[in-house]
């Protein structure tokens, strides 16, 4: 009877644990299937990450090769090929092939690159991050013919190569190590250090941190197409002023990180251009006229031949771009062409030799729109082969054979992104993307015959896709990456579809506008909102694609009642013409914010289901400077506002980009003051959240600091946060994403609350 009892009990509790645990199962079902956000669905979970295919196009072949789980093992990554005319792939280098000697596991690939036959591949791991990119790591070589994988650089400390190429011959790889560019002889292992830093004010073949961050030069050198030479940049940033960041959490005493940054109207690094024999020897350096330390060097290439380079020199103020040959053999420059403009030049990497380096594609708006050019060799005849009302927004590819240029552009909404095709005569302009497609952002990766391209979609509503096409057809080979999974769990959130509209300004250019309604929204209520904004010329926030966290962020916010609007007024880099893009010339910071008041005060007016006492705004870097204008020029508009990274004083940011929107300080003493936000704090009212990474080296805590200096003289009250291991993108250190955004929720909810305010009760008599 006691048995009986016993395997009674068992049975039971057998029972209630199945029961339990499928109930536990439902529940987390339940949880991911849930129409509601949350931040740690957003920022922790990664619930909502959106997967990518990455593939290189052979330059020699119209086969592709991509990163996938290897099939003998699935938990490493091996390198596949695959012809688009074939229905499977097949693995080119296993996960066997690039495991170490005496090492149990396979290298983990950050990148790879091919030599011109395939017979060599160098394999970029362990990559560490440098100011915004990981640009310095290790570099391992593997000979295909003899199955060898080396690790590059002799005893060279980890993670200490960058920018590793094989030459064009396949005979060496050149890298930069510790300011230096080397070269390691592929079939001796011999190493030449071809270039000499006498002082550690000497950057060899990399950058300063000026140059990187808004010229894109990181990778300084270039090698000939025939192998025998090298060309690079050289920086001397010894009378540069020093910025110093502190790091006060690593150690028991703070550590130190100082570094040569150029605030405006102070002095540049010395920059020169160079070419070195491979086999070593003095440099021959070029002729370039002008002060070294008051104009940029900002793009070298290899002229289509070996015995010259084409140069790009900008005057400092960045309204003249001198494109130059420089002669390799004695150093001497021929100014073949320049491009001006009233405000600022544009640089592109948009150039492309044609008819045997003859002409070279170039990109300009000097006719009112960006536009391509064909430009001669000795550049006195230049051809517009895009004439239109419309901006080229990226021209992709040129296809030599065939004779036609591929480029982006949406003529019609400057929110969204299609593939066109035109000769290189000018004609037969055509839009490639199907006219079904009627909204979103399309990318492109097309092979170099032009005859395949890998495409990517997505709009506001809808997740990437990516699908391999026939070009000029755009007919579909098959989808390579559905991102099926995520847009399950994004259809199945609890939302209103993304609405894109005009709003009226008083200048007479309607600004385009993005609005995120409460899923139960109801006319009859009125709903607190909250502007996102960025506003400088260096971006576009009204953008129809695929928006990511602070996407899905604003999402949740709409999901708790609010209405999340964004404007892109003048002076942005929305695809509308040059002069709606230089508009910003002399004026950042002054007729931005002025144009969103404008904005926000139309919507009040045109949409009453919006509550004017609850107006808020919120921004990022130039974004956070334009929410701390809005809320210190505008207080009667605007009663809450979080800046994140801003810059409250634009005499403390760098001379490329302040100066090519802004000018010296002394040409435009009006326009930085009027323009900086500090000089505007006196006039807050309302609630303010300031949030900065104490280790930002692009917009410095020291700004941040002077603000908070000028609030407390002024006795302002107002709300701060220093995430200490904090970079311009503040997500270093574990769970600061999730802190941040959820600092940022509370606070709206507290200061910008989604339920009306009650009206104070009566005075007692």
């Amino acid at each position: 009877m006691t048995s009986i009892f016993k395997l009674r009990r068992r049975l039971l509790i057998g029972v209630f644990l199945i029961a339990f645990q499928l109930c536990s199962t439902t529940g987390k079902a339940a949880e991911t299937a849930s129409p509601r956000l949350t931040l740690d669905r957003i920022f922790t979970d990664d619930e909502f990450e959106a997967k990518e295919f990455s593939a290189k196009w052979s330059k020699e072949t119209d086969a592709y090769t991509f990163l996938d789980p290897d099939t003998a093992n699935k938990e490493e990554k091996a390198i596949w090929q695959r012809n688009p005319a074939k229905s499977k792939g097949t693995v080119l280098i296993s996960s066997s092939d690039l495991t170490p000697p005496d090492e149990a596991s396979a290298l983990e690939i950050d990148d790879y690159f091919f030599s011109k036959d395939q017979s060599l591949v160098l394999i970029y791991t362990n990559s560490k991050r440098v100011w915004r990119k990981n640009t310095r790591g290790d570099y391992w070589l593997l000979d295909r013919s003899s199955g060898e994988l080396r690790q590059l650089g002799g005893e060279a400390r980890p993670s200490s190569l960058m920018f590793a190429k094989i030459s064009p011959t396949g005979e060496h790889v050149a890298y930069v190590r510790d300011r230096n560019i080397f070269v390691e002889d592929i079939a001796d292992r011999t190493t030449t250090q071809l270039t000499e830093t006498p002082n550690k004010h000497i950057i060899n073949g990399t950058s300063d941190w000026v140059y990187e961050e808004e010229l894109s030069v990181r990778d300084g050198f270039r090698w000939s197409p025939d192998g025998n030479s090298i060309a690079y940049w050289q920086f001397d940033d010894s009378e540069v002023p020093r910025h110093t960041i502190l790091n006060q959490v690593s150690g028991l005493y703070p550590k130190k990180t100082t570094f040569a940054y150029p605030k405006t109207g102070q002095t540049n690094s010395s920059v020169r251009m160079g070419v070195v024999n491979v086999i070593g020897g003095s440099s021959i350096w070029f002729d370039i006229p002008g002060d070294s330390r008051n104009h940029y060097l900002s793009r070298l290439e290899w002229a289509d031949n070996n015995d010259e380079v084409i140069i790009q020199q900008l005057n400092r103020n960045q309204n003249e771009n001198r494109v130059y040959l420089g002669n390799t053999s004695d150093g001497s420059v021929q100014r073949i062409f320049t491009e001006t403009d009233q405000a600022w030049v544009d640089i592109h990497d948009e150039l492309f030799w044609i008819d045997q380096g003859e002409r070279f594609t170039w990109i300009s708006d000097r006719d009112g729109w960006r536009h391509i050019y064909l430009i001669s060799r000795d550049g006195t005849e230049a051809t517009c082969i895009t004439p239109g009302e419309f901006d080229v927004i990226k021209l992709l590819s040129v296809d030599k054979a065939n004779r036609w240029a591929y480029f982006i552009a949406s003529p019609d909404n400057p929110a969204q992104r299609y593939l066109y095709r035109v000769g290189l005569n000018g004609g037969n302009l055509k839009r490639l993307t199907p006219s079904r497609e009627t909204r979103g952002t399309h990318n492109y990766n097309i092979s170099p015959d032009g005859q395949h391209a890998f495409a990517t979609a997505s709009n506001f509503d809808t997740p990437p896709v990516t699908r391999l096409l026939e070009l000029p057809s755009h007919k579909e080979i098959e989808t390579v990456e559905p991102n099926a999974e995520l847009k399950e769990k994004f259809d199945a959130i609890d939302r209103a579809p993304s609405d894109f509209f005009y709003v009226d300004s008083n200048d007479g250019a309607p600004l385009h506008a993005r609005c995120l309604l409460p899923p139960d929204f109801s006319s009859d209520k009125q709903y607190p909102l909250l502007i996102h904004v960025y506003g400088e010329p260096a971006g576009q926030v009204v953008t129809d694609r695929w928006g990511g966290n602070n996407h899905l962020w604003h999402l949740m916010l709409a999901q708790q009642g609010y209405v999340v609007m964004s404007f892109d007024n003048r002076g942005t880099k929305a695809p509308r013409g040059r002069d709606w893009r230089k508009a910003a010339y002399f004026q950042v910071g002054i007729m931005a914010p002025k144009a969103q008041a404008d904005a926000v005060q139309t919507v009040l007016k045109e949409r009453p289901y919006l509550d004017p006492n609850r107006v808020g705004s919120w921004g990022w870097s130039g974004g956070g400077s334009m929410s701390l204008n809005a809320i210190f020029k505008f207080p009667e508009i605007y009663q809450t506002a979080i800046a994140v990274a801003s810059v409250p004083n634009q005499r403390f940011y760098d001379t490329i980009y302040q100066e090519r929107y802004m000018g010296h300080p002394s040409e435009n003493i009006d326009g930085y003051r009027e323009g900086s936000p500090i000089n505007f704090a006196h006039q807050l009212e309302g609630n303010l959240l300031i949030i900065h990474g104490a280790a930002d080296d692009n917009c410095h805590y020291q700004t941040f600091e002077k603000l908070v200096d000028e609030l407390v003289k002024r006795n302002k009250p107002f709300s701060m946060m220093t995430y200490p291991r904090g970079t311009h993108s503040i997500k270093e250190g574990k769970n600061t994403s999730l802190h941040l955004y959820s600092l940022m929720t509370r606070f709206l909810n507290e200061k910008l609350p989604v339920d009306e305010p009650k009206p104070p009760l009566p005075k007692s008599p």
